[in-house]
């Protein structure tokens, strides 16, 4: 069976499972090259209201698992998923509800809810300033362009690879994948819900995010996409001038940064500094103002480094919003 097939019929199984429940769960997965980070959010099926994190917890993957982005010892990392999900303590299990898995940013994005419509506008063209809503369906061909690099560079074998992997991975864990997305879409719904909830979506700010792939970056108004870069990758010289081009004329009023904030550090540009090139305060992404459970905050030692779960947040959000 395909991927494709294999996921869209997981997406269809988790909606029906999940029908009568008064909250709606959802599951994010993320895989690092030094560990695999999960992050569970729940919203109630009715009304307006707001997206709750249940749970976050880390499992750390022993040397040789990964290679870069390249899963090598299957085994290793779906050792480490298992048990993370094992801590999870509540009694709904883990293949009760949406899960998501995220994939280095150079491969290719999957959203089988919208992959009808993605390849019926393969053609069309997503115009660089776009709310982030109208972004979802056109994955196939606007996550290239809206993480700052051609779509084109996401096609070809490495993708399938990627992807393939961490379907395999997934399902060897027993977790049935409804969707996967690329990195930096998920870091990027994370940051502007973070943005939403600091009350500076009104605002003109600036979303960054670091990962294996390099730092992307976005600067968003009123839930649209204004401008995008990548380093390196880009047409920029330096980091330095692109966070400047990210700027823009008109400044910032705040930014947002999640992903691997030691990398940034360990290249000589710290939050300090990443706020004095963009014109404004910059801050870390954190799960812990979305209505954390208590339960929630016990399982993570390193839950002060919020920043990491940019995109298993994201993921997770994706799965209790649509």
């Amino acid at each position: 069976m395909s991927t494709a097939r294999l996921l869209r019929g997981n997406a269809m199984l988790m909606r029906r499972k999940l029908l009568s429940a008064a909250r709606r769960f959802a599951a994010g997965i993320d895989v690092s090259a030094r560990e695999v980070r999960l992050v569970i959010a729940s919203r109630k099926r009715r009304g307006a209201h707001p997206v709750r994190v249940e749970w976050i917890g880390a499992a750390p993957l022993p040397p040789g698992a990964m290679s870069g982005m390249h899963i090598v010892e299957r085994a290793l990392v779906t050792e480490a998923l298992a048990s993370l999900c094992a801590r999870w303590p509540r009694q709904l299990p883990m293949r009760g509800m949406p899960c998501s898995m995220a994939v280095p940013g150079d491969a290719a994005s999957i959203s089988l809810s919208a992959m009808t419509a993605a390849r019926a506008h393969s053609n069309r063209k997503v115009a660089p300033s776009c709310a982030l809503g109208e972004c979802e369906p056109f994955l196939f061909d606007g996550a290239g362009q809206l993480c700052g690099h051609d779509a084109d560079e996401t096609r070809g074998g490495a993708s399938h690879r990627l992807l393939q992997a961490r379907v395999e991975v997934a399902a060897a864990a027993r977790i049935a994948l409804a969707s996967v997305e690329c990195e930096p879409l998920a870091a990027l719904r994370a940051l502007v819900h973070a943005g939403e909830h600091a009350r500076i979506a009104g605002q003109r700010y600036g979303a960054i995010w670091a990962g294996y792939g390099g730092v992307f970056g976005w600067r968003i108004a009123d839930r649209s996409v204004e401008a995008a870069i990548r380093f390196p990758g880009g047409e920029h010289p330096d980091l330095d001038a692109a966070l400047r081009r990210l700027a823009g004329a008109g400044g910032l009023h705040a930014a947002l940064v999640g992903g691997d904030v030691a990398l940034l550090d360990r290249i000589g540009l710290p939050l300090a500094d990443i706020g004095e090139r963009l014109g404004c305060s910059a801050a870390p992404f954190e799960c812990a103002p979305f209505g954390c459970r208590p339960a929630a905050l016990t399982d993570l030692e390193g839950w002060k480094h919020g920043a990491a779960y940019a995109v298993a947040f994201g993921l997770a959000l994706r799965g209790v919003t649509q």
